[in-house]
């Protein structure tokens, strides 16, 4: 199903690619529980399914907090115009990082703390 992870000369890392753009993508549709999935159903020796699973979910713990303080500042009415802005960021950086994840990359959110 999927073979050890090793790094290759050109900063790509062997593993199951499929799976590693379907933690990304997934949280499109399952904020937190796509990637906490792939990150269970991941083989013990695929870290490019690991890593990109844990990279999704810190960037989803970090877009729930964009929205959670896009809620409070709703009341003042700047928060109204955060939510798109969340969202369109949100659809940007997830479809990037699911191309990336299938070209066999790490890919890590800018901004985002390692939280997992």
């Amino acid at each position: 199903m999927s073979t050890p992870a090793t790094e290759t000369g050109d900063g790509r890392v062997e593993g199951d690619t499929t799976l590693a753009a379907l933690s990304h993508a997934s949280a499109l549709f399952a904020s937190f529980l796509g990637p906490i999935l792939f990150l269970v159903l991941a083989d013990d020796d695929d870290e490019l399914v690991k890593q990109n699973a844990k990279n999704s979910l810190n960037f989803q713990i970090v877009i729930f907090a964009a929205l959670m303080i896009a809620g409070v500042l709703s009341f003042v009415f700047i928060g109204l115009l955060l939510f798109p802005i969340i969202g369109i960021v949100d659809l940007a950086l997830v479809l990037i990082a699911t191309v990336k994840a299938n070209d066999g990359q790490v890919y890590s959110y800018p901004y985002t703390p390692d939280i997992v």
